[in-house]
């Protein structure tokens, strides 16, 4: 199994698993690196999720949003792996 950028893992056959995060950990990693100062509130979180900013896997599941971990780290334009925080 090959890591491709943004820790997606290629499996076998060209399958790809992208990982996904809660909204709520979308808003823990904007606090820590401060990437919007002051962090967006919950809504303006969720209308990014719908107007597409952030790719998700589609309807919040189980009542909660999901954002794929590269689309996420794309908006933010920042590298995970060098990231530093402050």
């Amino acid at each position: 199994m090959r890591v491709s950028p943004y820790n997606q893992q290629i499996l076998p056959f060209g399958v790809n698993i992208r990982p996904r995060l809660r909204l709520s950990e979308v808003e823990r990693l904007i606090k820590l690196y401060k990437i919007v100062v002051p962090c967006p509130s919950r809504q303006t979180l969720i209308r990014m999720c719908e107007d597409g900013t952030f790719d998700t896997p589609g309807s919040p599941v189980r009542g909660s949003w999901q954002v794929y971990e590269d689309s996420f780290w794309k908006w933010a334009a920042v590298d995970p792996a060098n990231a530093l925080v402050s």
